[in-house]
């Protein structure tokens, strides 16, 4: 699976859970961390857990590991890294205080909307 299909697997995910406000990242030349960043947000804490849960499954499911997952019980803000892609589930109040999007600003973001139809 090559990291263009892993960032459309997370994504997809995330939509199915209904995720609302999906933004993605082109962390390229920009950041060591990872290729590209997912950010979401759920309005409760039972959807982020759920949203984060189907990141998780569906890319196991297409033999990726996941690296590493934090604050999946406080379900405040969920970081999911999958190596080149690193998906950030937040609860919306979490989501508008910390605001990644104004903070990796010089990052162009990827239209994805027309490959969820």
């Amino acid at each position: 699976m090559n990291e263009r299909e892993l960032l459309m697997t997370a994504v997809k995910a995330a939509d199915d859970k209904r995720a609302e406000d999906i933004m993605v990242l082109n962390m390229k030349g920009i950041s060591l961390i990872a290729d590209y960043f997912i950010i979401c947000h759920g309005n409760s804490d039972k959807q982020v857990q759920a949203i984060a849960r189907e990141i998780r499954e569906k890319a196991l499911e297409q033999g990726r590991d996941m690296k590493r997952m934090e604050g999946f019980d406080e379900a405040r803000w969920v970081l999911i890294d999958l190596g080149d892609v690193v998906v950030h589930v937040f609860h919306k109040e979490e989501r508008s205080y910390y605001n990644l999007e104004r903070l990796w600003g010089d990052a162009p973001i990827e239209n994805v909307q027309s490959e969820l139809n």
